[in-house]
């Protein structure tokens, strides 16, 4: 707005243009359709009338060719000014508003033709808009040579939608929006509001109160608790080219996939996107995890939820920066080598009265049935995946992510709670589907047109299901009929839960019990190829009361360590990429805590016992630097073909063994002593090499706080079988540890 002398104004206009009663009602209580056709500047008989909304204003006047003409204010008042100039046509013109005596120049929003394409309204009705947050949302733009900002919303059950923010004093009044069509869709180009302002959508609901209402859409938020969307236009220019045209070289289950899990506000407490684009970095690049997986960072409003109840899909979180400030901190990890997996949630929303919940007064992304909408184990609400709209909504978030801020991976929270219609509800709280059974069909749907949309726009990037039941086919491609009938749900990796849950089970016994548990350690293999798997030991393995990993282990501190220490050799080695979540790569003792953040201070120089945590700190460094540098362990991860046991039912030993295998046959033998006590010469079968076997990973190494228990030089195996295998090393394995030996 500039403020402009008005000395020099002309005589007001004579004739007036009043609105009808009924026009005049809807206008003013937010409920037309069309405010383009009462406002602005419209032919009538006797020249050009001009029709203006200014709540509040003292008087209005318009400018056209240098001449400013005063319009009237309506009878009734309500900040309607209307006036009829003597002119042939429409012009250009501009307004001059005052308000307690300050007069200032401003372009009439209702002088402008939608600035949204009709092909969009059409994808946008069809739910197959891709890039639907190109369309909807808050977008800076230059329309018909004016610079200002496009609203559009979708609400197909409001009465009627208006634009508030800061810059109007959070009174909509003055800017109502139209209707573009039969799609739900809202829209007002509003000039002079740009980047930065804050803005939301006040909404006439179907019984004619009001509601004001985040945007669905906004690509950034105001910081919690604050609720505001706001404008916002990228800047950012990439430096990532290299990584972006490299990351679909090799398929994701033949490469190493090594993540490492963080949560990004409780990491560094404090710091901001772009403080952890410097430590972040630099310190997963020295531990050499190949991805790092962020838990949720679209804006949620409560911090407790960790980022799971999400109200904003669209908005990094500005709890730790801009938008931009986000870009910064992924292209800085790609410019590093460190690929990017962001959690997604679209299984559920919060109910805030601001946000998604009832958006238009009606229920609208989540499903009308109270029972089927109710998430009951969240207190959330869940989407409806049946409603083509809400899908576009989900499946072009899913593509923003991937296209807006490069990321790598999208990792799909809760999928289970979306696969089953009897997901934690009792009996007589759900409706079977069609076809009498429990499986959210709608749901099904949705991750197959999600999957296949990611893998068709984004190359290289993969998902992952949190997964934790046996549904056939998670990671079956969609367009590959199963055995019952249908196609897979076409994720890239599954979360192996039944590994997770099963292993940790095992080494929390006491050695003397843990042969009664053998099968928990072996049974694993058993489905090991029926998905593409990825082993976690993620945040929820070490909160609420579980402890952390290091204080799952049983006996001494120096026993803890030790089969903490073989049970993430044992976990890197196993078929399956894997997951750890920050802290456990230090034995951190205490449960991890969102507001505590990690316990940096037990890595100090001056802490006493800096040496029990270095040196599990260092023992993983040395797991991911070998692990990038043998295919043995990554590039047959997903085919039989790269596993093969060597000792499977040493139960009494508490022992385990096996080999893995590279593309081209090199091997890697792992094996696992989970008991406290030396064994010497211990046999294993290994197939015919050329040469002698190295110990090149031992996690009873001095360096990284054992007993230093070790394979010296190289073991020449024996021609004498073993197993199914025609030769054999006479090892020793120390105490609950984990060796690798690889063949010279």
């Amino acid at each position: 707005m500039v403020t402009v002398d008005v000395s020099a104004a002309d005589p007001p206009a004579t004739l007036r243009a009043p609105l009808d009663a009924e026009s005049r009602r809807r206008l003013l209580t937010g409920t037309h359709h069309d405010p383009h056709a009462l406002l602005g500047a419209h032919p009538v008989p006797g020249g050009v009338a001009f029709t203006v909304l200014r709540p509040y204003a003292q008087a209005v006047s318009v400018v056209v060719n240098g001449h400013t003409t005063a319009l009237a204010l309506d009878d009734v008042g309500d900040g309607l000014f209307a006036g009829v100039l003597p002119l042939a046509s429409i012009p250009e013109y501009e307004l001059r508003v005052t308000y307690d005596g300050r007069e200032v120049s401003l372009q009439d929003p209702y002088r402008f033709l939608p600035a949204l394409d009709e092909l969009d309204l059409h994808l946008i009705g069809e739910g197959r808009h891709e890039e639907l947050w190109k369309a909807l949302g808050a977008h800076p733009m230059t329309h018909q040579g004016v610079v200002g900002t496009r609203f559009t919303v979708w609400a197909p059950n409001a009465r009627g939608v208006r634009v508030c923010g800061d810059f109007c004093r959070w009174d909509g009044a003055a800017y109502p929006m139209r209707s573009l069509g039969s799609a739900g869709v809202w829209e007002l180009f509003i000039p002079g509001v740009g980047d930065g302002d804050l803005y939301k959508f006040d909404i006439t609901r179907s019984d004619g109160t009001h509601t004001v209402r985040a945007d669905p859409l906004a690509r950034r938020a105001e910081a919690p608790p604050a609720t505001a969307s706001v404008v916002t236009r990228s800047a950012h220019v990439w430096a990532d080219a290299a990584w972006m045209a490299g990351r679909a070289d090799r398929p994701v289950c033949q490469s190493p996939l090594s993540v490492y899990e963080v949560h990004l506000p409780s990491w560094r407490p404090g710091s901001t996107y772009r403080q952890l684009a410097e430590q972040l970095t630099g310190y997963v690049t020295d531990m050499g995890f190949t991805h790092v997986e962020f838990m949720p960072v679209a804006e949620h409003p409560f911090g407790g939820s960790w980022g799971y109840q999400v109200t904003g899909l669209y908005a990094p979180t500005a709890r730790l920066g801009t938008p931009d400030d986000f870009r910064h901190l992924v292209d800085t990890l790609h410019q590093a080598g460190i690929g990017v997996i962001v959690d997604w949630v679209p299984a559920h929303f919060p109910k805030d009265d601001w946000a998604l919940a009832a958006f238009d007064g009606e229920p609208l992304y989540e499903p009308g049935d109270p029972q089927r909408a109710e998430h009951p184990d969240w207190g959330t609400l869940t989407f409806d995946y049946g409603r083509k709209e809400v899908r576009n909504f989900l499946v072009a978030n899913a593509t923003y992510w991937c296209e807006e801020f490069h990321v790598d991976g999208l990792r799909v929270d809760a999928v289970a709670s979306m696969l089953y219609l009897d997901y934690s509800r009792e009996e007589g709280r759900w409706t079977p589907n069609e076809h009498g059974g429990r499986e959210n069909l709608d749901a099904v749907s949705f991750l197959q047109e999600m999957n296949a949309t990611v893998y068709r726009r984004s190359p290289g990037v993969v998902t992952i299901a949190e997964e934790s039941t046996a549904w056939d086919g998670v990671t079956r491609a969609t367009h590959h009929t199963g055995p019952g009938g249908t196609g897979g749900l076409g994720f890239g990796l599954k979360w192996n839960m039944g590994w997770m849950h099963d292993s940790l089970e095992y080494i929390q016994h006491e050695p003397v019990h843990r042969q009664y548990h053998h099968a928990e350690l072996t049974f694993a293999m058993i489905y090991a190829y029926s998905e593409n798997y990825l082993l976690p030991i993620s945040h929820d393995e070490v909160v609420h009361g579980k402890g952390s990993l290091v204080s799952k282990m049983p006996g001494d501190w120096w026993q803890q360590r030790a089969n903490h220490r073989a049970y993430l050799a044992y976990m890197w080695a196993h078929p399956g990429k894997q997951l750890l979540f920050m802290g456990q790569e230090f034995a951190q003792g205490a449960e991890w805590s969102q507001e505590h953040g990690l316990d940096w201070g037990l890595l100090d120089p001056s802490y006493p016992a800096r040496s029990d945590h270095s040196g599990v700190q260092r023992l993983v460094r040395d797991l991911n630097h070998q692990y990038r540098t043998a295919p043995a362990l990554w590039e047959q991860d997903t085919v039989p073909d790269g596993f093969a046991w060597v000792e499977a039912d040493a139960a009494q030993d508490n022992v385990v063994a096996f080999l893995r295998f590279a593309a081209d046959g090199t091997p890697l033998l792992a094996v696992s002593n989970f008991s406290p006590v030396i064994r010497h010469d211990y046999p294993l079968g290994v197939p015919e090499t050329a040469g002698a076997w190295t110990e090149t990973l031992n996690t009873d190494a001095a360096e990284y706080g054992g007993g230093d228990v070790r394979n010296p030089g190289p073991l020449k195996p024996d021609p004498e079988a073993a197993g199914a295998f025609p030769a054999r090393l006479l090892v020793t394995l120390p105490p609950l540890a984990t060796l690798w030996l690889r063949p010279e």
